[in-house]
């Protein structure tokens, strides 16, 4: 990786010398712990002068603190009906920006708990770490110094006694090493993630670890096992260094296995739109499209930390560069999917539930073997996502065995611990009859020729076309076995571009199935 997390060190002196200056994150200083009251004064001081005082960041000269400055960042309000722990890391992100423009090299964060917010320290925390992420390429353009990787030299965290300090930095530095593989690989360029890099990246990353990589190079193996990933690759194969790779990793957690989550990944390494070429400008940002991908590979990094028992995690990454050129796949044409569907394309910039078709039947098929199995896809997949639900949010719908567990109110319910937010979207008739075939030509139509964000139920569909063309759709709640799955939608959460991506979902995925 390059580099490794930013190093994080815990405090409960607010004093310590080893630090070079205060970020105080909490919605008032007026209500702080006696053990930090040594910060009012100053904030006193500086609120009588500036009007300003609580709605924007300030830098407060505080002598006898560290570095003899403060940041304050305040929360404002966060017991309003529309409230959620992200004041927190919002507050952290701004406050270790203002920070480093001082020239703080060691600040100490102070994020008091707050009794309405269980997580809200390691939120904080979280929220300043995403804003210390340093790009690969970044890292890789000056390996040669010392510091290179890291922003500041350490990271304090103000917490009142040495178990909760320790458990604050053990969580945070798992969850952070995750989101840390997952922005490495989304966000880096289509040259430095093509799909062999992604594949070698991967397999160092996992190097002696409990997760276990395979990587599916061969054109034959890829034609025979996932046709309409191949179908997509076949422009890009031609051009070595952009030939697609399926990569798999295994998880097994020790004692006997209570549950089995199955993660296909999007990774679209680049987006032209292939012959229904994006035009407009709008091809730029579209290396992001493997963050689905990206999110995988980052949850793994999490479970290799946390080592979670009775947990089995089976994973695929479906890296592949969609190219636009004399070979490559086009509208009208049909393609017979693992399941033995055949299928119409109807847009070639729909390539991305191409990619995932193949990888879910095969999850399928090994679902039927596995214990309590459950099913995912992930994929910044529609501009309707964001159309519907804005930017920020990510997306989760559930099949009808999903559905009955109540599994996407409980993700909705994991998010909001580390505000890692998520909306629910329910597959409804119309989706499926949406991608019916409408000809004898086809058993399923892949996608209509407009843009996701002018389709009716434009993000709800291709769920339904997943289910379809994968042959998931023979283990729903009407079968002998049914076999629960669920569509995650993260075109809206992945992060903007220009800017670093967010990580979505992997906290609320740890949230939910590691028991943070």
């Amino acid at each position: 990786m390059s580099a490794s997390i930013q190093p994080i060190k815990w405090t409960s002196d607010c004093k310590d010398p080893n630090f070079d200056g205060i970020i105080l994150v909490t919605q008032s200083y007026e209500q702080l712990p006696a053990e930090l009251e040594c910060l009012k004064a100053p904030l006193q001081d500086y609120s009588a002068v500036d009007c300003c005082f609580g709605e924007e960041v300030v830098v407060v000269k505080a002598p006898g603190l560290p570095g003899n400055r403060l940041v304050f960042a305040c929360t404002g309000p966060v017991n309003r009906d529309y409230d959620d722990v992200r004041r927190f890391s919002d507050a952290a992100a701004k406050g270790i920006k203002r920070a480093m423009k001082t020239g703080m090299q060691c600040p100490l964060l102070v994020c008091p708990p707050h009794t309405s917010y269980a997580k809200n320290t390691l939120t904080a925390v979280l929220g300043a770490l995403q804003i210390l992420y340093m790009p690969l390429e970044v890292r890789e353009s000056k390996p040669s110094k010392p510091s290179s990787g890291h922003k500041v030299s350490i990271l304090g965290i103000w917490v009142k006694d040495q178990t909760q300090g320790d458990a604050i930095i053990e969580m945070a530095t798992a969850l952070e090493s995750g989101r840390f593989v997952c922005r490495d690989i989304g966000g880096s360029d289509p040259e430095r993630m093509a799909a062999p890099c992604v594949a070698e990246y991967v397999e160092a990353v996992f190097k002696d670890t409990p997760v276990t990589v395979t990587v599916v190079s061969d054109l034959k193996t890829l034609e025979k096992d996932y046709p309409c990933l191949a179908a997509v690759n076949r422009c890009a194969n031609t051009v070595p260094r952009h030939q697609a790779r399926v990569i798999k990793l295994l998880y097994c957690g020790e004692g006997p296995i209570k549950q089995t989550l199955m993660l296909v990944g999007k990774g679209i390494t680049y987006d032209t739109g292939g012959a229904d070429i994006k035009a407009g400008g709008v091809m730029a940002g579209m290396h992001r499209d493997k963050c689905g991908s990206a999110a995988v590979a980052g949850f793994f990094q999490i479970i290799a930390k946390l080592k979670p028992k009775h947990l089995k995690v089976v994973g695929a990454m479906a890296m592949v560069r969609n190219s636009v050129g004399s070979d490559c796949y086009v509208a009208d044409e049909l393609v017979v999917t693992r399941a033995g569907r055949r299928i119409r394309v109807g847009n070639t910039d729909a390539e991305g539930r191409m990619v995932m078709v193949d990888l879910l039947c095969e999850m399928k098929e090994q679902a039927l073997r596995e214990v309590s199995p459950h099913l995912f896809t992930i994929a910044t997949l529609t501009g309707h996502a964001i159309r519907a639900m804005g930017p920020n949010y990510s997306i989760i719908m559930d099949n009808g065995a999903a559905q009955r567990s109540g599994n996407a109110l409980e993700w909705q319910k994991a998010g909001e611990v580390l505000g890692d937010v998520f909306e629910v979207s329910t597959l409804r008739r119309e989706d499926y009859e949406f991608h019916k075939g409408k000809s004898e030509y086809e058993e399923i139509l892949q996608s209509n020729n407009l843009p996701s964000s002018a389709t009716p139920r434009g993000h709800q569909a291709p769920g339904a076309f997943l289910i379809m063309a994968s042959g998931l759709d023979k283990y729903g709640v009407d079968s002998a076995k049914p076999l629960p799955y669920s569509h995650i939608d993260i075109a809206g959460s992945s992060g903007p571009f220009p800017g670093v991506p967010t990580g979505a979902p992997i906290l609320a995925m740890a949230v939910k199935y590691l028991e943070l």
